[in-house]
């Protein structure tokens, strides 16, 4: 990953306050992604009272680029910028192929003339940054393969009304160190608790964003091979699946490497009675997560599921300046 990639994830003080996207978590401070959040959590309060007359998005159209396919991304964003009085419109694959068949420069260019927000889910990195760059509309990052913000915003959500707070709440990644890895280490660089990534060796997190998280000095962030030291005390045991799209060919060899990272109970039996369980689906039942696991009372993962509707509608709010 490049310098200037880093530049911009570790965006300095007064860079932040001109900012109409939503990249990465670090782009903010505490206070506007704490606000962020409280806006989640009043607009879904509003829309499970039944109540359908705030509709901020009335008259606004949102452009979807997906080049990576998913149920709760497409339908999470389109219900939810419904649900406001807004209209998506979906883009998938075939129907843009950034960089072949055009470049991302104009694309961002033509899609900021006919809409007033963008979103991406895209594999590249470097392709959510160029259409922040050429967009003159604000763009929200979907997922790339180096993050998953609106995600983490979700389980940040999750967190605040399972536990009561996010501050000073143990996290326990267990798993892959992915792009969700690397979101939990941005949002760790911002807001403090305490992050701990259990991972086996050769398949830690990204060291830049590590050591960039680590020199915040706002958290406490831990990288381990041990699931079994990590998970004790812990407030929420979170995991993925091992091979993520694009690496399914990984899958039979990460079954292998990753046997001793499964969250089964007796992992959450070490986690201690009071630690809940997440996952940002799809799950792989009885490969990462047991069945017994993902179905037990102490499992979040449906209400996580859910935010991320309440906690995106709340992003697109902020960046729209609603």
């Amino acid at each position: 990953m490049s310098f200037d990639l880093f530049s911009y994830v570790f965006l300095s003080s007064a860079a932040k306050a001109d900012l109409k996207d939503f990249l990465h978590i670090s782009d903010f401070d505490k206070d506007t992604i704490l606000k962020i959040l409280d806006r989640a959590i009043e607009v879904k309060a509003l829309l499970k009272s039944g109540d359908r007359t705030f509709l901020p998005f009335k008259g606004k159209t949102m452009a979807m680029i997906f080049t990576k396919p998913s149920m709760r991304t497409r339908v999470s964003f389109e219900t939810g910028f419904t649900l406001l009085g807004g209209h998506a419109i979906y883009l998938g694959p075939d129907d843009i192929q950034m960089g072949k068949r055009e470049e991302t420069r104009d694309i961002a260019r033509v899609l900021s003339r006919y809409n007033d927000i963008i979103m991406a889910r895209v594999f590249a990195h470097q392709d959510i940054l160029d259409l922040a760059k050429y967009a003159t509309v604000p763009v929200i990052n979907g997922l790339t393969d180096y993050n998953h913000p609106c995600q983490i915003m979700a389980d940040a959500l999750t967190i605040i009304e399972h536990v009561g707070q996010l501050e000073g709440t143990k996290v326990v990644y267990v798993g892959d160190g992915n792009n969700i890895v690397h979101s939990w280490l941005l949002l760790a660089s911002v807001i403090p608790f305490h992050f701990v990534c259990a991972c086996p060796k050769g398949f830690e997190p990204d060291k830049k964003t590590v050591q960039k998280a680590q020199k915040a000095g706002i958290s406490k962030i831990e990288i381990t091979n041990d699931p079994k030291e990590a998970v004790r005390g812990a407030d929420v045991v979170y995991s993925d699946v091992w091979a993520s799209m694009g690496q399914k060919e990984e899958a039979a060899y990460r079954r292998q490497v990753f046997k001793e990272f499964q969250v089964g109970q007796s992992l959450m039996n070490l986690a201690g009675p009071k630690a809940f369980f997440m996952h940002c689906l799809p799950a792989e039942r009885g490969v990462e997560v047991t069945d017994e696991v993902i179905e037990a009372p102490n499992s979040i993962v449906f209400p996580q599921a859910e935010n991320r509707m309440h906690a995106q509608n709340a992003i697109m709010l902020h960046v729209l300046g609603k």
